[in-house]
């Protein structure tokens, strides 16, 4: 399936899963990172033809995720009537939530807090707006190695791009016309004050991880199974005590 058919097939599926809802959303609410899941995501609902609110929460960001984000946002609004954008700093919040929880410090636990404080953002705000929160999560991140934030980023109510790979997800970036310095930019998840990218953490890129996850012969595969093995319990359900039937 080529991405123009991607694209057709996602569109349609966000159409009829709102449409089956019991209660009727009347908007998509999107956080915009400025990184090429979000701006893809964010496109496609806006492609759907629902109110979409798209939402940039910078909370000590860098200035160029920052600045890419805000370009993303102007690109959403000059190319969609349909779209509302927003900016929320949450700085001062996430300040206030640091400085609480200092006896607590953990760098990977404030890290992961900044997601799930977005996650906060987003739900208030779909409440607010009759709205469903739209995830930005591809294959490789949700299914491959488990890269993201349980209860963060990985709290949605719909996943559009999960079946994506993110080679899929450059290709139908290019297709919709999204800028290119999102597109070429180097993946990253924005949760720490340097400017890490996603493969400096993985230590792998998403090209080396695809290739393992097509293929148990690749030379990668052994280091893809080290990442992935501890975040299965993110990609599972979560376990449930069941009593036994008398």
């Amino acid at each position: 399936m080529n991405s123009d058919k991607k694209i057709d097939y996602i569109l349609n599926w966000i159409k009829e899963y709102v449409s089956s809802l019991n209660f009727q959303p009347v908007s998509l609410v999107i956080g915009v990172s400025g990184g090429i899941d979000s701006a893809v995501t964010s496109a496609l609902c806006a492609k759907t033809g629902f109110k979409t609110i798209a939402i940039s929460m910078p909370i000590k960001q860098n200035a160029t995720q920052h600045d890419l984000s805000l370009k993303h946002l102007e690109w959403l609004n000059n190319n969609f009537s349909n779209v509302e954008t927003r900016i929320i700093d949450l700085d001062k919040i996430f300040q206030s939530f640091e400085n609480t929880m200092k006896d607590f410090n953990n760098s990977l636990a404030f890290a992961n807090s900044r997601s799930r404080l977005r996650m906060v953002t987003l739900y208030q705000i779909a409440q607010a707006n009759k709205g469903i929160v739209v995830g930005t999560g591809n294959k490789v991140e949700d299914f491959g190695v488990g890269f993201y934030t349980k209860y963060g980023d990985g709290g949605v109510d719909i996943s559009p791009i999960a079946d994506c790979s993110k080679t899929d997800v450059w290709n139908i970036g290019k297709s919709l016309g999204v800028i290119n310095k999102i597109i070429e930019a180097a993946p990253t998840d924005g949760l720490w004050d340097d400017s890490r990218n996603d493969e400096s953490q993985l230590g792998l890129s998403y090209e080396q991880i695809e290739e393992a996850m097509e293929n148990s012969k690749s030379k990668y595969f052994k280091k893809y199974q080290e990442i992935r093995e501890p975040n299965l319990h993110k990609m599972k359900p979560i376990p449930v005590c069941i009593f036994p039937k008398d």
